[in-house]
């Protein structure tokens, strides 16, 4: 990807993409995935303050639908099925512990399993976070919206960085991560999409 240079005479449109409130499994290191756990009541975390949305997208996912109410109240999100976390097939629930002495799971995070038992792989996942997340953009861009958020998971907010940031800010997938509630502030313009798909000027909010 070549480094995007900003246009003067786009404007530039803000994309918020934060990673939902903290659920049970979250805070006990479990592959949540497929598995729709609320968020937890009361939150552990400060709710950090965001500034005012003209659109949400969300991961169908209840933990992502409340998120989306806690923090854009009074912003009807749109829900993006190909926004929700990766399904970790067999690993789903479980935490590292009840898992390292699986040969199968041992091959997967070294990289030999292309993806969990009965799970998706690292490839479709990324595949489809990111199409979903550039037909939104594409939305944006035709509806001339100033700042969208999306509401989403982890790993769906590392696939969309490592994949659309542009080549100056480009980083691996795990360098992308975000604590719940937290998340990435980025840039784009119609001229930097159509031209580059890129993202740019990416800030870390909400910690």
């Amino acid at each position: 990807m070549r480094e995007f240079r900003q246009s003067s005479r786009m404007p530039d449109m803000e994309l918020l993409l934060i990673r939902h409130a903290p659920t049970p499994g979250n805070l006990e290191k479990r592959y949540i995935g497929r598995t729709d756990e609320p968020i937890m009541q009361p939150l552990p975390v400060p709710i950090p303050s965001y500034p005012q949305v003209e659109r949400v997208y969300i991961s169908p996912m209840l933990r992502c639908r409340q998120t989306a109410q806690l923090l854009f109240g009074g912003c009807k999100p749109l829900i993006l099925e190909d926004l929700r976390e990766c399904d970790f097939g067999a690993f789903e629930g479980k935490k590292y512990a009840q898992l390292c002495g699986d040969s199968r799971y041992r091959a997967w995070i070294a990289g030999e399993l292309d993806a969990p038992p009965g799970g998706e792989s690292a490839a479709a996942f990324r595949s489809r976070c990111c199409a979903a997340f550039g037909h939104a953009v594409r939305l944006c861009i035709r509806d001339k919206i100033a700042r969208a958020a999306f509401v989403a998971h982890g790993g769906t907010l590392m696939a969309i960085l490592e994949r659309y940031a542009n080549a100056r800010e480009a980083q691996s997938f795990y360098a992308w991560q975000a604590a719940p509630l937290c998340g990435w502030a980025a840039k784009t313009t119609p001229d930097a999409w159509i031209r580059e798909q890129a993202l740019f000027d990416i800030q870390s909010i909400g910690g």
